[in-house]
């Protein structure tokens, strides 16, 4: 071991005259530095082999130091990297720094030269942010493909329709979730979208002001799976925009799968009884035995409630902070940026394998669409085009109609001709309506196929839109791969 080697290991810096103590070290420093070592290791030690060969592009290291410095940062794990006070201040890139230079084979002088840690602490927490959105994106996709097969199984299945928690129209199982597909689609795009914003690698930005050397910016976001390099130094190192962008969408998409899962929650309810979960996703009552709860729906919507308390996190982190590099903004207003992807991208797992295990109750939804009059406004509809009765009045018409057929409990199909050309008659219309057509009307069969409207609940919309979404989502599949794939282009 070389007497350079020798004090670079017990003295780090001529500004402290002391290493930081216990406290600091056993409440801050090491926790701090154990997620790192578990999460962003291998960001450093990529990070530390393309700043190696620019070094040696620059003429600074020779091909035997380089190839000295890569074998060494190869041996570098997990279990090598200690975290000492006294020997790296419990920082992993002074530790990465010392474990190289204390078992280089000769003094290299060079190596670390003009260069900060902030402008790399900034490139590696940002690489994680890119592979874990990445991994929420496939997620999402999967959810996607889940939720396809079963609408599209679902197609023609007639289930209520709700509008201010009343029976309103007849739709079908496939044609509420296109619904979600439709969303889904669109959260991803937003995703991607974002992740094209933060294609920006802050390598060489240094500490807040660039670096004095002739460093090709170019070339190492190239080599780490950047498109280009931020262009900015100052913005390279202070902003952390990217977990507000990041949260933000998130947050967004939480918010809507949480309307999702409400629904699948009154739909699991002994009251409702649309849907049944197989018992190994079931929770039982420890008092009252007739339970079978639908806990696994409790606990994707708890999870997804936490995705907008983080996004607040990071902006109470952030906000009235100075425009520069912080630990009060990387680390301490990202502690739980992480948590936060991990909660995400579990909470979408969940919900992925009750989509694919989810049973619908049949004869219970089409015993619904048939005793509620869900025809009422087909009613008011033909009433005007075909005895062109004003819409307004026709809506009360049919209104009327209704309501004394329910307070006579007489069922939809249970059509009263007379009683409805009376109240035409009352209005000033008078009207001849047989009775095959008013039963149509009021069918729960006819409930899908009357609507014609792109994008309605008729079964070949929703087929032609599945088709649709499929496409999209191909596309989207293939620009995820082109991203995987320049993520993993690392030249080293």
């Amino acid at each position: 071991m070389n007497p350079i080697n020798e004090f670079n290991r017990s003295m780090l810096t001529g500004r402290l005259l002391d290493q930081p103590n216990s406290f600091i070290h056993d409440e801050i420093l090491n926790p701090q530095f154990r997620y790192e070592v578990n999460h962003l290791l291998p960001y450093y030690i990529l990070i530390e082999k393309v700043i190696t060969r620019e070094y040696e592009r620059m003429g600074l290291l020779g091909s035997e130091a380089l190839q000295n410095i890569m074998f060494l940062l190869d041996q570098i794990d997990p279990e090598t990297l200690v975290g000492s006070p006294q020997g790296n201040m419990t920082d992993i890139l002074f530790a990465i720094e010392c474990y190289v230079e204390q078992n280089a084979s000769n003094p290299i002088t060079a190596w670390h030269l003009d260069r900060s840690r902030n402008d790399v602490q900034a490139t590696a927490q940002l690489m994680l942010a890119r592979d874990k959105l990445l991994e929420i994106v496939e997620s999402l996709l999967e959810l996607s493909d889940e939720t396809h097969k079963l609408a599209q199984e679902h197609i023609d299945v007639r289930m209520p329709g709700y509008t201010h928690y009343q029976s309103a129209q007849i739709i079908s199982v496939g044609f509420f979730f296109t619904a979600l597909i439709e969303q889904l689609g669109k959260i991803i795009d937003r995703l991607i979208s974002q992740w094209g914003s933060i294609d920006e690698c802050p390598l060489g930005s240094g500490a807040m002001s660039g670096l004095e050397l002739q460093w090709d910016r170019k070339r190492m976001a190239c080599m780490l799976g950047f498109e280009r390099p931020c262009r900015h130094a100052l913005m390279g190192v202070a902003s952390k925009e990217y977990m507000l962008l990041i949260g933000a969408e998130l947050s967004t998409a939480s918010v809507t799968l949480t309307r999702f899962v409400t629904d699948f929650m009154n739909w699991g309810s002994s009251e409702y009884r649309f849907i049944d979960l197989p018992d190994h996703l079931c929770g039982i009552s420890s008092a009252m035995p007739q339970k079978k709860n639908l806990t696994v729906l409790e606990r994707i919507r708890g999870k997804l409630a936490h995705i907008s308390a983080y996004y607040v996190d990071f902006v109470m982190g952030q906000q009235r902070t100075p425009y520069t590099n912080l630990v009060e903004t990387a680390k301490e207003g990202g502690s739980n940026f992480l948590s936060m992807l991990t909660t995400m991208h579990l909470a979408i797992k969940l919900l992925t394998h009750v989509i694919s295990n989810m049973q619908f109750n049949r004869d219970r939804m089409d015993k619904i669409c048939n005793q509620e009059f869900f025809g009422g406004f087909s009613l008011a509809n033909y009433l005007t085009q075909q005895f062109d009765i004003p819409y307004r009045i026709s809506q009360i018409v049919a209104g009327k109609y209704i309501t004394s057929m329910i307070e006579h409990d007489r069922l939809p199909a249970d059509v009263d001709q007379r009683l409805l050309q009376e109240l035409c008659l009352e209005f000033g219309f008078p009207t001849v309506i047989k009775e095959d057509v008013l039963a149509r009307l009021f069918s729960a069969d006819a409930g899908l196929s009357m609507k014609q409207s792109l994008g309605s609940t008729h079964p070949d919309q929703v087929a032609a839109l599945l088709s649709i979404q499929e496409r999209e989502r191909k596309i989207q599949r293939e620009d995820l791969r082109k991203k995987k794939e320049q993520c993993q282009t690392y030249l080293l």
